[in-house]
């Protein structure tokens, strides 16, 4: 039996997406390279849906990320952030060890801050310079479901709108010009269904004239040169990583052929089905309910049970990986990754599984799960 990759990535991968990485390789300077970076170029603003330019990394999306600050901030600049997880953590203690001075949003895990609390932040602070956030965050399973309004306040302010969509982009809804957002980062092994290693950022017009004109004191993250290079040649200036482009361009031309809308309800059905199932097993959700993320199910533990016990298990005996809390929620949580290839057959085959486990364990199992889940997968196949 084949594992069941049910990580909040890297995750499935379509055999398609990885027979594309068999193409013979080529001469990145060459027609053959530049008709691929094009291609996979027009794809990425279709997923996107922005008619913004388009770098493509080959790095992790924390690389992406990293690009994200080193571009547009700069000493002494202030960031407005919302902190719920170790994401938004993580990106905010980047903001500050770059030079920039974050006015951190926080809320308890697993819940968002109010939206007037935002509005108060740039009330009381006006030369903030943008407003950076981690639209789901991977370690809560919480999704910012006000995306829409910061984007609206951003433009009413005039500051740089940057959302951290790794984890997203692709299973939840992201209209790129249509919220007005400057720069989008996202990556290849989530809810794209790809192998890790590739990490598309859309850039607006005037996040790009700021590029330009302030572009950072570092190589292969300075995205001036990458538009440079894609402008002159539609060449990248630093050898990709072709195999994974390649892939990435299955990938996208897989997205594409579904359609966003369809996707995206798929994913919320999937979420749906797990939530309804594990709930009916005696799991809570971790995250409320207005903030529940469609693409990363965190549940907390029933009581006595192991994390690495349980986790241990799963993966041995019934081959679904499936993973644990961070920090302080470690050991307290486990998270599935609802995204990219999911469907029927990965939510039943998991909590099968799962209920399998809790047998093991002794722990009783209610068992209309299974019918449970299913009344949320009609028309899913």
């Amino acid at each position: 039996m084949e594992n069941l990759v049910m990580l909040p990535g890297p995750t499935n991968v379509s055999d398609r997406v990885m027979n594309a990485m068999l193409t013979r390789m080529i001469n990145h300077r060459s027609d053959d390279f530049r008709a691929l970076y094009k291609s996979i170029i027009e794809k990425t603003q279709m997923v996107f849906q922005t008619m913004n330019d388009i770098v493509v990394l080959s790095s992790s999306g924390t690389g992406a990320v990293e690009a994200s600050v080193v571009n547009l901030i700069r000493r002494k600049d202030k960031v407005v952030i919302p902190v719920n997880g170790e994401f938004g953590t993580r990106l905010a203690d980047l903001i500050d060890s770059w030079g920039g001075e974050t006015i951190r949003v926080n809320s308890p895990y697993g819940q968002n801050p109010d939206y007037s609390e935002f509005e108060e932040a740039f009330d009381k602070n006006k030369d903030i310079k943008a407003l950076y956030a981690v639209y789901n965050e991977t370690s809560t399973g919480t999704t910012l479901r006000y995306l829409d309004k910061l984007s609206q306040l951003c433009s009413e302010r005039g500051v740089f709108f940057v959302v951290d969509a790794v984890s997203i982009l692709g299973g939840d809804e992201l209209p790129v010009d249509k919220w007005n957002v400057d720069i989008c980062v996202t990556t290849s092994q989530k809810a794209l269904a790809a192998p890790p290693g590739v990490s598309p950022i859309s850039i607006s017009a005037r996040a790009k004239k700021y590029m330009l004109e302030n572009p950072p004191p570092t190589q292969y993250f300075n995205l001036k040169r990458y538009f440079k290079y894609f402008e002159a040649n539609f060449e990248t200036p630093f050898t990709p990583a072709l195999p994974l482009f390649n892939a990435y361009n299955e990938a996208l031309a897989l997205v594409l052929e579904e359609g966003l809308d369809k996707r995206i309800e798929r994913h919320k059905a999937c979420a749906e089905a797990f939530y309804a199932g594990l709930s009916s097993m005696g799991f809570s959700p971790f995250a409320r309910d207005n903030a529940r993320s469609n693409l990363v199910i965190a549940v907390n533990y029933r009581q006595g049970m192991n994390d690495k016990t349980f986790r241990d298990l799963l993966s041995q005996q019934f081959r679904v990986l499936v993973a644990g809390g961070f920090g302080n929620l470690k050991g307290k949580v486990f998270r599935i990754g609802s995204m990219g290839e999911v469907n029927k057959y990965h939510v039943m085959r998991t909590l099968s599984s799962i209920a399998s486990v809790m047998n093991i364990l002794g722990l009783e199992v209610n068992s209309e799960y299974n019918s449970i889940a299913l009344k949320r997968l009609h028309g899913i196949v």
